[in-house]
């Protein structure tokens, strides 16, 4: 099942950290592209240096929240701490869509809730798949003329 993943780092050295995160994905999943690291502002939380952002589309035969526990493992081995919601971190995966799968579970809500508004998403995204729709809310090439 085709899985997409967001990419985000901003503390230490964010292109190294994305890189070992994509490394430690293709350990376990099939990474069929990855698209540009993207340099963005923070949204929401505290004052904190600028992000760098990328999406893959990886295939993988795992339960759902079983591919979400790999993605919250990659972000542990890179020293991911929850401190505070928006905050900055060393690594932060999402999975913003897996196949068809609608999913509103407090642990997982797929599409992610917030993809369909945010440029760090989209932008790599629709470099990687510019035909792709997501879930719930239509083309991404769309989404993203309407952030404009």
């Amino acid at each position: 099942m085709k899985a997409v993943i967001a990419l985000g780092a901003n503390l230490g050295n964010p292109e190294e950290q994305l890189d070992i995160a994509l490394e430690l994905l293709r350990q376990s999943l099939d990474v069929k592209a990855v698209s540009s690291y993207y340099e963005t502002a923070p949204v929401g939380g505290p004052e904190q240096p600028n992000y760098l952002n990328a999406v893959c589309i990886a295939e993988s035969d795992l339960p759902a929240f079983d591919l979400l526990a790999l993605l919250h493992g990659v972000e542990k081995v890179l020293g991911r701490e929850r401190i505070e919601r928006w905050g900055p971190r060393t690594i932060d995966l999402d999975l913003i869509q897996y196949g068809g799968i609608l999913s509103y579970a407090e642990e997982l809500t797929l599409p992610h809730p917030r993809a369909h508004e945010r440029r760090f998403v989209l932008e790599p995204w629709s470099e990687i798949e510019p035909d792709a729709i997501l879930l719930t809310h239509g083309k991404i090439s769309e989404l993203l003329m309407n952030l404009e």
